[in-house]
């Protein structure tokens, strides 16, 4: 439908990058949403010259209290509906959570959290208007406790979580959710959160393609979660064998040589 779009924040680097050029080769017209608008400027542009519908470019810093209300603002002025939402905007930081910056890590759960939850509550209407779905974008850190990144993996603890019971609230509507859930992902997401990949990013990781390819099969498919790769598919299978007090160690021991 033409006055549907997918909405898709994130998209200016990395897997938000990709999922906009997955939903765009398959026919979706694609709002994209970031802080940097010249890179936003240059995707659309790839994306319409490759024959694909014009996109919604809509600069927003999702950190804000009401960037969430100018991506509203923006469609609604565009005379466009959220068929479907890719709630792929994020971030992480490396470190003990008593020692980095506490405005940084409030900011990390505005965007993570309070933004992804607004958006799916806010479009809800629209998404069973028009029968679409949710992809939200969780890791396979919110299988885990994080020593290192605390608040990073509690952040998507909360994403798949909310969204595996908005999944079950919304199917009676037609509605499709579900959550993406990679490890480590070669991006600028690694040198942002001040992470130096280790040996278990070597094993686990995919590119962001493969990963943006993934969610979009995916969620066509009505699938609960999505794991990429088979070494993160693994992850929770192998969590049901070990004590959380033997993971919580493991990992810990794992992440805070690195700091």
């Amino acid at each position: 439908m033409s006055d549907c779009v997918t909405l898709v924040t994130g998209a200016s680097a990395g897997i938000g990058t990709e999922l906009a050029r997955v939903f765009a080769a398959n026919g979706h017209r694609v709002a994209l949403v970031a802080r940097r608008e010249e890179r936003l400027h240059a995707l659309a542009r790839e994306l319409a010259a490759s024959g694909a519908p014009s996109p919604i470019v809509i600069p927003c810093d999702l950190t804000a209290p009401d960037g969430t209300d100018c991506i509203a603002a923006a469609l609604s002025e565009a005379g466009v509906e959220v068929e479907y939402l890719v709630n792929n905007a994020g971030f992480g930081l490396f470190g003990r959570a008593v020692q980095l910056d506490r405005a940084e890590q409030l900011d990390m759960i505005a965007v993570n959290i309070r933004s992804l939850t607004d958006l799916s509550l806010r479009f809800t209407d629209q998404l069973i208007r028009n029968r679409g779905g949710i992809l939200n974008l969780g890791s396979v850190a919110g299988f885990l406790p994080g020593p290192g990144m605390a608040v990073y993996y509690a952040s998507k603890a909360y994403v798949i979580s909310f969204t595996e019971a908005l999944r079950k609230e919304l199917a009676p509507y037609g509605v499709r959710v579900t959550v993406l859930c990679p490890g480590p992902v070669p991006s600028e997401f690694q040198a942002r959160a001040g992470f130096k990949p280790g040996v278990d990013s070597a094993i686990l990781n995919v590119s962001p393609r493969a990963v943006a390819e993934a969610g979009y099969r995916g969620l066509m498919a009505d699938k609960r979660v999505v794991l990429p790769g088979l070494g993160i598919k693994i992850v929770p299978f192998m969590l049901r064998w070990f004590p959380r007090g033997f993971i919580l160690d493991a990992v810990g021991r794992l992440q805070l040589r690195r700091s």
